[in-house]
């Protein structure tokens, strides 16, 4: 019983002592690049009505190929999924060259997932609605080893997926 007590001593006084050590003054503030990222990623659009902003964002996810994984309507947040091919030319190429020279089997990307989150939120003012997504990928090569996982920040998925969403919203608003 005594180690016991002794334990949780020793386990309290550890975690009080690491808990001091505070936060960096920079750590909640920024980068430039977030907020380039940020500003990429969202769009506002003159509605209140966050459910027809998510069907419609579900229409539009729908005719870009992805199927709906989760959506919870009622907290304006959507996750849609597509299977791709990864394969390059450059990179098989080059495994063709290193087998060549005797460097063996080099792994090549085969396939990858490309996932996009969605959140939907008022807008500060009340009377817009704010949408945010999120493109990612995981990459599994030909060892079916995840050979990475990364953010898309290619500017044309995103200003193509908001382009297709305003006439989506315009036509739903509209009626037609």
């Amino acid at each position: 019983m005594n180690k016991r007590i002794l334990l949780y001593i020793s386990l309290t006084a550890t975690l009080f002592i690491v808990g001091c050590g505070g936060i960096p003054k920079d750590a909640l503030i920024l980068s430039a690049d977030t907020i380039e990222e940020r500003q990429i990623q969202s769009r506002y659009y003159d509605t209140k009505n966050e459910e027809a902003i998510i069907s419609a964002s579900a229409a539009v996810l729908q005719d870009l190929g992805f199927t709906l994984d989760r959506s919870e309507t009622r907290l304006g947040f959507l996750v849609a999924s597509k299977d791709r091919d990864a394969r390059d030319t450059g990179q098989i190429a080059a495994a063709v060259f290193v087998a060549l020279l005797g460097g063996g089997n080099m792994p090549i990307d085969k396939r990858q997932k490309i996932r996009v989150a969605l959140i939907v939120t008022p807008g500060l003012d009340g009377k817009k609605t704010h949408v945010r997504a999120k493109f990612q990928r995981k990459v599994w090569n030909n060892r079916e080893q995840v050979s990475r996982v990364e953010t898309l920040n290619d500017l044309d998925i995103y200003q193509e997926f908001f382009s297709k969403l305003s006439k989506a919203v315009f036509l739903e608003a509209n009626n037609l």
